[in-house]
């Protein structure tokens, strides 16, 4: 009788496969026929998943009795190079929780279910919000299918422009030749349709949608209508914007670099057309860092771009720092909320550091008749901390929600725009985290690559058999010493096999130094719950400093002001962003997480009470008699004998 369908995950040069199989067995005998299976690639089964219908923060995924992943976003080796696929658990994919826990273990137990739970999401950025698991097993195999969606992915809309001429309108929005007027447009990289030409770049594959489109209609049976009808539509309602709203600004004039605008339908505009040429964007929507957090933010979100301590750092005087500012676009209908776009500006550095020393100057306290009076400075009161004014004495510094730096009022600061503050601060920012207004979050992440170990060229082999050097073989006393040499060492062998095992140094020749699979662990902070404003002293023992912070309603940025560290004897803590890789070899049980839920398979198929198992479970070792191994080597040596007594 045929078993439930098993799926084992393997890999196949760099396209993942998943193997369904059925064990078919004879239920009298249990003798075992063989394995009847099909591959089926993965992206083939994501091909299945109406993906764009989700929106860029809803997806799917699929899990094992053992709580192990064959589907999930999350779920990216970022090597190809692996024998065996990355085994993943459901709870290292996500941000681990009590929640979490319980839906993967419904999951194995294979009920059905849904649940709308506050979650922390997982990215490069943390971000606290409301998702839907809904999940059910899958008839006929061991798996169970999930589905998480924002609440505002629940409904989407579904465009039809039966109007052909109004496509025509709308579709020349898409044209090289109304770049220069209208900003540049880059197209998300879909199967739109399905003679399309898939390109990396995103200019090619733009000239390749737009020749298609000459030869097809977008109701062609061939096309996806629904990704086409919103393709279209979005470009049409962009264009307007682009007329009626950014062509009647000066973009300098407010320190913009640029605006843009993205929507869920794959269209993102970049106005003017010459700030396409530093945009870096991924133009795929729902993969862009900035579109997936304004969706689950409310407000601004603020983001510079991301540079650590080895990256080369930047001139200001000569590169132009941008730094993106979007949020998303919400619109009700018929009692349904939706996000359907983002849009947003990049900011000119140089000009808005003017503006933010500027509404940084927290001037004086009115009086009852109207008079400016400077107040004291102290732990529990306001003062006077003009980062305008007083930019030689003060640091100003706007932090966003993940602890990296996005601007100051030190201009030898600029260099270090959106490194992770602790880089440049270490001192304020463990006063920060101290004050509880950042959370730190740890996860380990079973997928990463670390650089190989340095090691000398030389490795175990074994040396249970002699080899014989060139001046041996033209020697003629070896050969007729080989007999005696080879009988004894049979006789070892056949007495003990440790020899076998014996090792030594050999060189190795050609090897390459590869990356290896490793355990890295990722260090995050996310900011708490404190919204008000705080003054905090920072004691260093033989000096101190005042120190302001506030959070800034309707962005995700921390204003923090503090006067400039008169000693360096604080011996504080530096907190660190960076990945680094585990290695703890010996952790202790502090360390070692609870024990996860799983399952087994639920009916044992090769089990027969007729079945006699006494011999089963226990080895055997041949061992050869004297006699044999004698008699053997006396015949494979006689020839050399022979030779020998000849000569």
């Amino acid at each position: 009788m045929p078993s439930a369908a098993t799926v084992d995950r393997s890999r196949h040069q760099s396209s993942n496969i998943s193997t369904f199989a059925v064990c078919v067995v004879f239920t009298q005998t249990q003798l075992v026929l063989g394995v009847m299976g099909v591959d089926v690639a993965i992206n083939e089964i994501k091909r299945k998943t109406p993906t764009y219908r989700l929106g860029a923060n809803g997806y799917t995924y699929a899990i094992d009795k053992n709580g192990y992943l064959l589907l999930h976003p999350n779920l990216q080796p970022k090597t190809i190079n692996f024998r065996e696929p990355v085994t993943l658990d459901f709870l290292d994919a996500e941000l681990e929780d009590s929640k979490k826990e319980e839906i993967r273990r419904d999951m194995i137990d294979g009920k059905t279910g849904q649940r709308k739970i506050k979650t922390l999401i997982k990215s490069r950025y943390i971000d606290e919000a409301m998702r839907t698991y809904t999940w059910t097993p899958v008839e006929g195999t061991d798996y169970s299918l999930g589905l998480v969606l924002p609440t505002y992915s629940e409904n989407h809309i579904k465009a039809n422009l039966s109007d052909q001429i109004l496509q025509v309108q709308y579709f020349e929005s898409l044209l090289p030749n109304s770049f220069e007027s209208e900003g540049h447009v880059f197209i998300a990289p879909r199967e739109y349709c399905n003679e399309l030409e898939l390109s990396n770049n995103n200019t090619d594959f733009l000239l390749n949608f737009i020749a298609l489109m000459e030869k097809v209609t977008p109701d062609s049976k061939q096309c996806d209508n629904l990704l086409l009808h919103n393709l279209i539509l979005d470009t049409g309602i962009i264009r307007q914007l682009v007329e009626k709203v950014w062509k009647t600004k000066d973009l300098t004039t407010y320190g913009f670099l640029a605006v843009f605008a993205a929507t869920d339908g794959g269209i993102t505009r970049v106005f003017p057309n010459k700030a396409a040429e530093t945009w870096e964007e991924d133009p795929e929507p729902f993969n862009a860092s900035y579109y997936r957090r304004s969706l689950d933010n409310k407000g601004y979100i603020f983001r510079a771009p991301y540079r650590t301590l080895n990256d080369e750092l930047l001139n200001p005087e000569n590169d132009t720092i941008g730094i993106l500012v979007s949020t998303a676009v919400e619109i009700t209908v018929g009692g349904k909320t939706i996000k359907p776009a983002v849009v947003g500006v990049k900011l000119d550095l140089e000009a808005w550091v003017d503006k933010f020393k500027i509404l940084a100057s927290n001037q004086t306290s009115p009086t009852s008749d109207n008079r400016q009076v400077q107040q004291t400075c102290g732990p529990t009161s306001g003062c006077e901390m003009d980062c305008d004014a007083n930019s030689e004495d003060l640091l100003c510094y706007l932090v966003d929600d993940g602890g990296f730096l996005i601007m100051s009022n030190q201009k030898d600061y600029w260099n270090k725009i959106g490194m992770f503050f602790s880089e440049v601060d270490p001192y304020l920012m463990h006063a920060l985290y101290n004050n509880s207004f950042y959370n730190r979050k740890q996860s380990f992440d079973y997928q990463s690559v670390c650089d190989p170990v340095p090691s000398s060229n030389t490795g175990a082999a074994p040396r249970g058999v002699f080899v014989p050097t060139i001046a041996d073989f033209v020697n003629l006393a070896w050969w007729t010493s080989a007999a005696a040499w080879s009988l004894f060492q049979q006789l070892l062998c056949g007495m003990a096999y440790h020899s076998w095992f014996v090792t030594d140094e050999v060189e190795a020749e050609g090897m390459d130094s590869r990356e290896t699979s490793c355990v890295t662990i990722q260090t995050q902070f996310y900011f708490t719950n404190i919204n008000s404003s705080y003054d905090i002293l920072q004691d260093c023992g033989n000096c101190s400093r005042l120190i302001h912070a506030k959070r800034l309603n309707n962005t995700n940025l921390l204003f923090v002001v503090a006067e400039k560290m008169p000693c360096n004897t604080c011996e504080l803590e530096k907190l660190s962003q960076a990945e680094t890789e585990f290695k703890d070899d010996n952790p202790s049980c502090e360390d070692m997480s609870a024990a996860r839920y799983r399952k087994g398979p639920t009916v044992c198929y090769d089990y027969n009470l007729a079945e006699n198992t006494s011999d089963c479970g226990s080895g055997h070792s041949f061992r050869p008699s004297f006699q044999t191994l004698l008699t053997i080597q006396l015949q494979l040596n006689w020839p050399q004998i022979y030779l020998y007594r000849a000569t």
